[in-house]
């Protein structure tokens, strides 16, 4: 597919990075002749400066050909008037805007055929919806939810005194005393796809699958907290914490949000007029005492430093706050993070590049390609969701029957809206929806290449 990217900043990057891997002809727009050339040190791209919004410099991408144009630079407007632009040029090209500010993501969404946009996509406010899930889901630090939420992959790490510790897999069924399936491990920054003499240690972060009775089992039988969460201390006011106490409030969880800035305390009290504004340094931890911190349920760090963020979830940890989320700009910074307590990471990069990877898999869905495409393990695992058609092999066979490839696993099959863990006795057929766990390095996209032969 021919896509153009707009913006080569943090979101643009890793587009580039794995849209280009999928095989995808990329054209990166920037201004900044600099980064341009970074970027094509590492990847096999067209290079274009200029301004995305520019009729000149769209035509020079080609956009009249193109598929595609995701619009992710720093400025808004930009990103519109490259969608409206583009569009005007080639009515049929498919276009993504990154829109941050409330007022004009609010007014892209009234004037969606105006703009030509498909797709509107807002880093700040995907990570507010993805916390606020997981708040309401305390226990886990990740939840990827496939069919239509029917299925779930989850993700807990393994602490020194969990049940689990030095288990092998093979046995873990019979430790945790209900059904569940290990989908991946991350060890060591690494992910590995493991075999049942897989021994499990101290600091692992394991994905599992399994109904949402047996995830709630594994969590009481783990001894993880699993207490229901009511009082939030967000750390940072900004625009994260401002969409994430809209979402909290919905759901009756009480919020407090931390600010140093007293014109952004101000702002904050004003938008926001039933959450608990508090003007202080949320980095002392004497202030972080005065405040209370030991009462709150969950801390949720979001300022726009990663390493403030991971010093605060640290000591949150310390004063044994039962729910901890970390904001982290720069992805690359998890690999430090696997042996630290911080809690839950989140990445607001990652996940608006992972929607925007799911709508580009919907476009060249055909018959038997991917439903959707999630990316666990930073990245390193893909949980792909498809839709069974009657051209698709080996339907009705059981699945210890199946040859598939290498770090290749059927996780999940689900039929007619009821989800069941995939094991070897188990069947799919013309209809059902079955996810799929494999290496990111191999992507598939189409449901007959998980087979050998």
């Amino acid at each position: 597919m021919k896509i153009i990217i707009a913006g080569g900043g943090k979101v643009g990057t890793e587009l580039t990075k794995k849209l280009s891997r999928e095989g995808h002809e990329i054209t990166l727009i920037d201004l900044d002749a600099e980064v341009l050339e970074n970027i094509m040190e590492h990847y096999d791209i067209i290079s274009i400066q200029g301004n995305a919004a520019s009729l000149d410099t769209l035509e020079e991408a080609n956009v009249q050909e193109a598929e595609l144009l995701i619009a992710a630079t720093d400025r808004d407007e930009e990103n519109m008037l490259a969608c409206l632009t583009g569009h005007a040029v080639n009515p049929n090209l498919h276009t993504i805007a990154r829109i941050r500010d409330p007022e004009y993501k609010s007014q892209a969404i009234r004037l969606r055929d105006i703009f030509g946009l498909n797709l509107v996509i807002n880093p700040e406010k995907d990570a507010a919806v993805e916390i606020s899930r997981l708040l309401r889901f305390p226990g886990f630090l990740n939840i990827e939810t496939f069919a239509k939420g029917s299925a779930e992959i989850v993700s807990f790490k393994i602490t020194a005194d969990s049940p689990i510790n030095n288990v092998e897999l093979k046995d873990f069924p019979q430790k945790i005393q209900t059904q569940v399936l290990v989908c991946a491990v991350k060890r060591d920054g690494k992910c590995i796809m493991p075999d049942g003499l897989f021994k499990l240690k101290e600091n692992d972060v394991i994905y599992v699958t399994a109904s949402s009775e047996n995830l709630s089992a594994l969590l009481k039988n783990l001894g993880i907290i699993t207490k229901k969460t009511k009082y939030v201390l967000i750390a940072g006011g900004s625009r994260i914490s401002y969409y994430l106490a809209l979402e909290l409030e919905q759901s009756g969880i009480q919020v407090s949000i931390i600010e140093q800035d007293p014109e952004k305390c101000e702002a904050l009290a004003s938008d926001l007029p039933e959450v608990t504004i508090i003007e202080g340094d949320a980095s002392s931890q004497d202030f972080l005492d005065r405040e209370g911190i030991e009462k709150y349920d969950a801390l949720v760090s979001l300022t726009g430093l990663d390493e403030l963020n991971i010093v605060m979830s640290l000591y949150a940890k310390a004063r044994n706050v039962p729910m901890v989320i970390t904001k982290l700009s720069h992805a690359e910074n998890n690999r430090i993070l696997d042996s630290l307590q911080v809690g839950s990471v989140i990445s607001p990069k990652e996940l608006s590049c992972n929607g925007i990877l799911r709508y580009v898999r919907a476009m060249q869905n055909k018959e038997g390609a991917a439903l959707s495409v999630h990316l666990i393990g930073e990245g390193q695992i893909e949980a792909i969701e498809f839709e069974i058609s009657e051209n698709d092999r080996y339907i009705d066979t059981t699945l210890k029957d199946i040859p598939t490839k290498k770090n290749v696993l059927i996780v999940s099959i689900t039929s007619r809206g009821k989800s069941e863990i995939a094991t070897g006795n188990s069947k799919y057929h013309t209809g059902d929806i079955v996810v799929v766990v494999t290496n990111a390095d191999n992507p598939i996209r189409d449901f007959n290449e998980i087979f050998e032969g």
